[in-house]
């Protein structure tokens, strides 16, 4: 008989959270969901068995709230979802286990490239992958125009700014000079947004939708198969040495695929991709 496992999901709250909720929440394996947030103002909650409101990772009490849940409720898994959470394991070099249970998260490597845009920039160029000209907004002298700026360690697309003229660019590199500026490269019916899965024993798995944004987000997707695709995608894993799960944003250039964004952990996508049978949060 299968051992069911008591998961604890931390930053539950948000869209990514609801959707591994709803992924977890019956399935074979999993025995009973346990939720955390910093807000009780959630769906979520009705969503799995117990939920919780914990302290801010900021705070000195984070830790010490989530050990208490993780010895009441016998957890056995922890998989935060939560980017800020995420962030906080990475600068205190968490990996691998809490509180000796099990971490679900992508290794160290995917995390420092993907939560720091012009790392990423740096590791697409050092590795030979096409990559959109990327510098700090403050270095920049002399701007081609589209220009993408965006913050260097931010998500989503509340921070992203499309820049036309010099007028904007003046303004922009004065109040945001640590943002980067990046090539827009492509054109909008040509992003892709990529489900990357690699184990502990080096089995690579990958799905590709071309989408459509809607508020920032992946409003719609199809299903696409494209062998150039597929090459970058390996090379990606095996470069960052991938364990676990990761979100890879492209565009076609004249080059071929070219990367303008990793996020290193489960995306949006993660729901409707598990229905499609890429279940990478089971894997």
């Amino acid at each position: 008989m299968k051992k069911k496992y008591n998961i604890l999901i931390t930053g539950c709250g948000g869209d990514i959270g609801q959707s591994i909720a709803k992924i977890l929440k019956g399935h074979e394996l999993i025995n009973t969901v346990i939720g955390t947030d910093i807000n009780s103002i959630t769906p979520v909650k009705f969503m799995i068995d117990k939920f919780f409101v914990v302290s801010p990772c900021s705070s000195a009490d984070y830790l010490s709230d989530l050990n208490k849940l993780v010895i009441e409720n016998e957890i056995d898994l922890i998989l935060p979802c939560s980017e800020v959470e995420l962030r906080f394991f990475n600068r205190e070099n968490v990996y691998g286990y809490l509180f000796d249970k099990p971490l679900i998260m992508a290794n160290k490597m995917a995390m420092d490239v993907g939560f720091d845009k012009f790392l990423t920039s740096q590791f697409l160029k050092d590795n030979g992958m096409p990559y959109p000209e990327t510098d700090i907004l403050a270095k920049v002298k002399n701007p081609a125009f589209p220009l993408l700026i965006k913050s260097r360690n931010g998500s989503g697309s509340k921070s992203l700014f499309i820049l036309h003229d010099l007028t904007d660019f003046e303004y922009y590199q004065k109040k945001f000079p640590d943002f980067i500026a990046q090539e827009l490269v492509g054109k909008d019916n040509e992003e892709f947004t990529c489900g990357l899965f690699r184990s502990k024993a080096g089995e690579i798995r990958h799905i590709t939708y071309r989408r459509k944004l809607t508020g920032g987000f992946s409003g719609y997707g199809k299903v696409e198969e494209n062998e150039d695709i597929d090459k970058v995608l390996k090379l990606v894993a095996e470069k960052l040495q991938l364990i676990g799960s990761i979100n890879v944003q492209l565009r076609f250039s004249k080059n071929g695929p070219c990367i303008f964004e990793i996020n290193p952990r489960f995306s949006s996508t993660v729901l409707f991709r598990h229905m499609m049978g890429f279940e990478d949060v089971i894997w």
